[in-house]
């Protein structure tokens, strides 16, 4: 039976990498899958999913308005069966594009499975999330680390001496190194002016 899935986390917990490994499990298996993108984040390109770890794949970009149970439609008249929709960055659907998306799963019967934020830098929800989150058949949260040791579920973003912003526009494409994923109690230290955080923090090698 096909189901809206999210797939939420923290900031660089691994999100597109996991959307490319399913985008290649269905393809391994022979079987076609559509990648929808926001328009809003063509940092490596219009239509390109990319992950930090260097994995990419051509997808379709779309744009708020963008009627997406219409699209999966016509893509299905043109091109055939699809095993799945996979939806790269999900925090920035619209809640009727949600909405559109649970169309697909519940009129269509294809299986549409969400990547995104859960929450902004302000630990608010974000719209798609929210909806997400209201309307999905199943959740999973992508776990990521906080510097702490503890289980990383909120992002702050930092000023170029790692201390926490608190204004500024909901979305702010780009300039990931401004994002630090960190605990809740973190957040809250951070975002009262207790102490700071590098955001750029050297990876060890492995």
């Amino acid at each position: 039976m096909a189901k809206l899935y999210f797939y939420y986390s923290a900031m660089n917990a691994g999100k597109t990498t996991t959307l490319l490994q399913s985008a290649h499990n269905y393809r391994e298996r022979g079987m076609r899958v559509a990648i929808l993108t926001p328009r809003l984040d063509d940092r490596a390109g219009a239509g390109v999913v990319a992950s930090r770890i260097g994995l990419r794949a051509d997808g379709m970009a779309f744009e708020r308005d963008t009627d997406l149970q219409q699209w999966v439609s016509q893509d299905l008249q043109a091109n055939g069966p699809l095993g799945c929709v996979l939806v790269d960055e999900a925090q920035f659907l619209s809640r009727s594009q949600v909405w559109q998306l649970s169309e697909v799963v519940d009129q269509l019967r294809i299986p549409v499975l969400c990547y995104g934020l859960r929450t902004d830098f302000r630990g608010e929800l974000f719209e798609g999330s929210q909806y997400l989150l209201a309307w999905a058949d199943e959740m999973q949260e992508i776990k990521t680390i906080c510097h702490s040791g503890k289980k990383a579920t909120m992002t702050v973003r930092v000023d170029e001496h790692g201390h926490a912003v608190q204004d500024g526009p909901q979305v702010e494409i780009g300039g990931n190194e401004r994002y630090v994923s960190v605990s809740r109690a973190e957040f809250k230290k951070i975002t009262r002016g207790e102490g700071r955080i590098d955001p750029a923090q050297a990876p060890l090698p492995l």
